[in-house]
């Protein structure tokens, strides 16, 4: 299966010029030119790397990757700047970033930029079904969209789905109702956080029919986790 590079990059030139050299490489590619959109195309679609410019419309490149490390950090994600300024890097790298190329750069370098940073994503790790998510007893596929608690097959809303998928993402780490909104329902939202209750109500009646344990548990005054119920 073809590795997938997502590149966001307002300049159309030279994410063109990106595009044709790695797609020349044997990588699929997608190409964003905004920040909300290059968020847009993060949240839907599964990257193995991301090359961020930091000067972007919208939502500058800082931002974008602030955003995508408050969900997860296995993306690895290579900055593309024309800025010299150290602090920029600093910046970035401190964010999670992990490499950057300034501009110009050649393209040979940032070819093997990019196949570092996906060796060490990969860290010589045996091939599993990274899109199967599991925990205690309770399965999930992302991409069949399969739902199972033991033998028991579930059926849920795609809101539902993304928001049980992002809690199997992050076991066991309390989430803030700010956390799952920008996570689940966009970074744009502007409606009311009870929302996060709402849905998390339908998952567990869903999840956690009679003599099951619970799974999602409400942290009081923060939000909620996926965990082992302690009193079993």
């Amino acid at each position: 299966m073809k590795e997938r590079i997502l590149i966001i990059e307002d300049e159309e030139n030279i994410a063109r010029v990106l595009q044709l050299e790695l797609e020349f490489e044997g990588y699929e590619i997608g190409i964003a030119h905004t920040g909300p959109d290059g968020l847009i195309q993060y949240r839907e679609h599964k990257w193995d790397l991301i090359l961020l410019d930091l000067m972007l419309p919208g939502l500058n490149g800082l931002d974008v990757l602030r955003r995508i490390r408050a969900t997860e950090n296995h993306t690895p994600v290579i900055l593309l700047t024309a800025k010299n300024e150290v602090e920029d890097k600093v910046a970035g790298l401190d964010l999670g970033a992990n490499d950057y190329v300034t501009k110009p750069f050649e393209i040979e370098e940032l070819l093997a930029r990019i196949r570092a940073a996906l060796r060490f994503s990969n860290g010589g790790q045996a091939k599993k079904d990274e899109h199967l998510y599991e925990f205690c007893g309770l399965s999930l596929h992302e991409q069949t969209r399969e739902v199972k608690r033991e033998d028991r097959q579930i059926e849920l809303t795609p809101r539902e789905f993304d928001l049980l998928l992002h809690l199997l993402k992050h076991p066991n780490q309390v989430l803030s109702r700010e956390q799952l909104l920008d996570a689940v329902w966009g970074f744009d939202y502007y409606g009311d956080t009870n929302v996060v209750d709402v849905y998390i109500r339908y998952v567990r009646k869903k999840i956690e029919k009679p003599g099951e344990s619970t799974l999602i548990q409400t942290v009081r005054g923060v939000g909620y986790v996926l965990k082992e119920n302690d009193e079993n």
